[in-house]
């Protein structure tokens, strides 16, 4: 059997958006692609601190995470960059000067920073665990870094923050913007040159919007039953629904399993 590479989005692929659990049949086939000496790993947005304890619940040891810009390898962090500086401080000088809310990461954690109380003011606190840090005298200049950035903006008012382009950002909760790295494509790439394997091995999985990025003519794209039309569009192969065993079923068409 020719071993593939696979690469799964979590929530609404591997998980029950409802329950935040993995789909049983979906743990089935992690473990199934595995034993038949298959390379398994997650490709998720989600920050690498969030992202290893799934990880580790799913019995994987390899993961991009933090939407391309980390990646693990047996278990061992080889790298998680930051933003670009110099764009993110301009998009927190323009949102600031609008009157908007602006929590900023500077490193792998819950701790969030901010000038002022004017986010949660503004749009309530975050809806998962958060350390908020307000020190009135803080420079974002002085950061070494920045991971991610908040900002609460409306939806209908986005189009005041022109500098929103020049991040990666989503909008998953609808009270505020999140602004991180978003290719999960470039980390897959990365990862594979690492681990010096065929990149037209690789088979990803997905389910939403901000999976498109990893869709790419390179290798195999499966979009789950309940995925979004544009991704459904651009798949070599649409299975059943998550909850449905899509990805267990899709492993035994295919033979990988």
């Amino acid at each position: 059997m020719n071993k593939k590479f696979f690469f799964f989005d979590i929530d609404g692929t591997l998980t029950n958006k409802t329950t935040g659990e993995i789909v049983p049949s979906a743990k089935l086939a992690l473990d199934l692609l595995q034993e038949n000496g298959h390379f398994v790993a997650l490709a998720t947005g989600r920050a690498h601190y969030k992202a290893r304890k799934v990880m580790e619940s799913f019995e994987l040891k390899n993961m991009v995470c933090a939407g391309g810009a980390g990646i693990v390898i047996n278990d061992i962090l080889i790298e998680n960059k930051p933003l670009d500086f110099d764009r993110s401080i301009e998009l927190i000088n323009q949102a600031e000067a609008l009157g908007y809310g602006v929590l900023a990461t500077k490193d792998d954690t819950i701790d969030v920073y901010s000038k002022n109380n004017l986010f949660r003011e503004q749009v309530g606190d975050r809806q998962e665990p958060t350390v908020y840090h307000i020190k009135e005298d803080l420079s974002f200049d002085e950061f070494t870094d920045i991971f991610k950035i908040y900002v609460s903006i409306p939806e209908k008012e986005e189009h005041l923050l022109t500098k929103k382009n020049n991040l990666g950002h989503m909008r998953f909760v609808h009270d505020y913007l999140m602004f991180q790295y978003d290719d999960k494509k470039a980390g897959i790439e990365y990862m594979m040159k690492k681990i010096n394997a065929p990149i037209s091995d690789v088979v990803v999985f997905g389910d939403d919007t901000n999976d498109l990025n990893m869709f790419d003519s390179q290798w195999m794209n499966v979009a789950m039953g309940n995925a979004v039309a544009e991704l459904q569009g651009k798949a070599d192969y649409i299975t059943d629904t998550n909850l449905n065993d899509g990805i267990y079923n899709a492993c035994k068409y295919f033979n990988w399993i």
